[in-house]
């Protein structure tokens, strides 16, 4: 017998093992054998991963929630935002450590129940939180009257809740609250005031409101809100205005680059006029910069209000903000379809409603002639401007679902955060006793 190490043994083996190889069944046996392996690879690569899709995309369903992230890969804790809510709005529209979230209270958009898109939302990072001095920065709010008192509480309770770490400044007419240490008020609105110190942890700044002769008295005191520029006890602070509503915390837009001021574009006049909006400024307060804005201010003309005073001086130098998340309009849920390219800043993205909506930080009321959410809106008005459907009965138009739920919300939020049994904002004399007696006919 030939061993197979010989010569003929050698050959006889190869001979087989060509036969082997060259027979059909040897070949469908190996394809066999690579399928089954690149299928375990697949589904081993799977369980790794959870999914091979980009974006998670619920279902349309109820209280659907952020995916939460963790304070060491953010720096600030994230809330499950599910945003938020309709009444109507506007008149005249000028191109204008502290503690974890409450348990209280949702996210400021609970009541609405949308689609939820999940993705990316901080375009700016927060360096490592241990490190860092909050009280260095501040959100401000500036208040002329017992309305956007109101609604600047309303601002302070939505940062609270959200848990921003910043400190909360809130300047107001001395008259209101002469001593901002004073344990008690006799006034609705020192009683407010006190309410925003305590519970929402606001520092209170008395001033004197600043205001000029003026052809629109609607913005007539609107230079109070730059004596934020005065305000030197803090390196940077972010002034919102406070006919908006927080959507999200804002917090790391503190560590943008040193600069005068940040602000963003109005981008619905953008690009034929290129108008900085004034309604949310990231601003380094210096005397050198306020001494600037006042002497400017001295020489305004009657038809220059806060909004002007910040073009003329830093139309060329500001850091421009994206508007997208940070400054949304409204009334941009009542455009038609198509006309969404300039708060998207393309004309190939297409609009996507929940994501926009999911995705920004601060939203402005704008609806003009819809007034501000706070005044009373008749029911004929809103049902004209609200969004429009184009399916065939109005269902499932979720623009009209988004924009009416943004007012709904705050009309909700303004009573829980301002009233109290005894509170009548905004009611004269006159219609606190009709309302009175019709309490009497009632019980």
């Amino acid at each position: 017998m030939n061993s197979p190490t010989s010569p003929i043994g050698a050959g006889r083996t190869g001979l087989l093992l060509a036969q082997i190889i060259g027979s059909r069944r040897f070949r469908l046996g190996l394809v066999s054998l690579v399928a089954v392996v690149f299928l375990l690879m697949l589904a081993h690569k799977t369980e790794l991963t959870g999914s091979v899709s980009e974006w998670d995309w619920p279902l349309p369903s109820t209280n659907a929630a952020t995916t939460p992230t963790t304070e060491s890969e953010q720096g600030v804790p994230e809330p499950n935002i599910e945003h938020v809510a309709p009444t109507t709005a506007d008149n005249g529209e000028h191109t204008t450590p502290q503690e974890p979230p409450t348990e209280e209270s949702s996210s400021p958009g609970s009541n609405l129940n949308l689609p939820h898109y999940t993705g990316p939302s901080e375009p700016f990072s927060i360096p490592d939180a241990s490190t860092i001095d909050w009280s260095q920065f501040a959100y401000t709010q500036y208040v002329t009257n017992t309305n956007y008192l109101c609604n600047s509480v309303m601002v302070f309770e939505l940062l609270h809740r959200l848990g921003s770490r910043a400190d909360r400044l809130m300047m107001y007419p001395k008259a209101m609250l002469p001593d901002p240490s004073a344990a008690s008020a006799t006034t609705d609105e020192g009683r407010l005031i006190i309410k925003a110190r305590d519970e929402y942890k606001v520092k209170l700044a008395p001033i004197t409101v600043q205001s000029r002769p003026s052809n629109d008295q609607t913005w007539a005191e609107s230079f109070t809100k730059l004596l934020a520029f005065n305000q030197t006890q803090y390196s940077r602070v972010l002034s919102l205005d406070s006919d908006s509503t927080i959507l999200q915390s804002m917090d790391e837009l503190f560590f943008l680059p040193p600069c005068p001021l940040a602000i963003p574009r109005a981008y619905w006049l953008y690009p034929k006029q290129k108008i900085l909006s004034s309604q949310i400024m990231l601003i380094q307060p210096s005397a050198h910069e306020f001494e600037r804005i006042m002497t400017k201010i001295e020489q305004a003309s009657p038809d220059d209000y806060d909004m002007e005073i910040i073009n003329y001086l830093y139309a060329d130098s500001a850091l421009i903000l994206p508007h997208r998340p940070y400054d949304l309009l409204t009334s941009e849920f009542r455009q038609p379809n198509g006309k969404h390219e300039k708060y998207l800043g393309s004309t190939e993205e297409e609009w996507d409603a929940v994501r926009v909506f999911n995705e920004a930080r601060f939203l402005h009321f704008s609806d003009w002639p819809v007034p501000k959410p706070w005044l009373r809106t008749p029911e004929e008005l809103r049902r004209e401007k609200e969004p429009k459907c184009e399916e065939e009965g109005g269902e499932g138009c979720v623009e009209r679902e988004i924009w009416n739920g943004i007012y709904s919300e705050f009309r909700e939020r303004r009573g829980r955060v301002c009233y109290s049994k005894r509170d009548t904002w905004g009611l004269s004399g006159r219609r606190r006793r009709r309302r009175r007696r019709r309490r009497r006919r009632m019980v």
